[in-house]
């Protein structure tokens, strides 16, 4: 049946779950993120497509495994996270990674995000990792969502591929890192060391502050090294996601990634 009213209890529930008041279900939109989704096995609890689904759109609901329903045109886009309709969303469960997936390398490289505020920098920055071939990402307390749909978006899929642990104390994860034999480093510009002169073949904890402030001072304190990218004056700092892709970049230099 064709649900033509925003007040539908479905919708209602759909809209809770896209504005993050739901914490174990996401907001999934687009054709290419259903895809990462149901191919990534979570759970869906609901798909919402148009009336007259496109034959992409059509490949993807032969492939979910939840009550499909289709919307007016009004309805869809009233619910949509973006100025445009995208055609398909799905409900699905929230990723729950295990811990020991961070670890399963024998040289975990693994990516510590301090208080991320934008969900764009987030987003680029799990892509980067996934690229970059760390093991998972600490996403410490006080940092935006991972699954919330702009940061998905930003993530182009790799936040259903990546593990993410998410709302971590920075202290704890350093912690656990150290019992498991790696070392912390966190990136400032108050640092001596160039990041290029770290080696980052040994097993490391990256840990990346927030946009205008940086790490924590407790973070910083607890790190076992700091590390800095030279940049030409009079530039002083850059975006965060810059930063990170530039460090974790020299890392894969280092470790031979061909």
């Amino acid at each position: 049946m064709l649900i033509t009213s925003s007040s539908n209890e479905r919708i209602k529930h759909a809209r809770r779950v896209r504005e993050g008041k739901e914490r174990d279900l996401i907001f999934v939109e687009g054709e290419r993120l259903v895809g990462e989704c149901v191919s990534s096995g979570l759970g869906l609890h609901a798909c919402f497509t148009s009336a007259a689904p496109s034959p992409a759109q059509q490949a993807l609901l032969e492939r979910v495994s939840c009550p499909v329903h289709q919307l007016s045109e009004s309805v869809l886009e009233s619910l949509g996270d973006t100025m445009s309709t995208q055609g398909i969303i799905v409900i699905a469960e929230h990723p729950q990674p295990e811990l020991d997936r961070l670890f399963a390398s024998p040289a975990p490289l693994i990516l510590g995000l301090d208080r991320i505020q934008d969900p764009g920098n987030f987003g680029t920055l799990v892509r980067t990792a996934e690229s970059a071939g760390t093991c998972g990402i600490f996403s410490f307390a006080g940092s935006t969502d991972a699954f919330a749909p702009k940061t998905l978006r930003s993530s182009m899929g790799s936040a259903f591929r990546l593990p993410i642990l998410p709302d971590v104390s920075g202290l704890g994860a350093i912690e656990t890192c150290r019992s498991r034999g790696l070392k912390a480093v966190v990136a400032t510009g108050e640092a001596e060391l160039l990041h290029y002169d770290y080696d980052w073949r040994q097993p490391t904890l990256l840990i990346l502050g927030n946009e205008g402030r940086g790490a924590s001072a407790d973070i910083m304190r607890a790190c076992d090294a700091r590390v800095r990218i030279p940049l030409h004056a009079p530039v002083e700092s850059l975006n965060v996601a810059a930063a990170g892709a530039a460090i974790l970049f020299e890392a894969v230099r280092q470790r031979g990634l061909r």
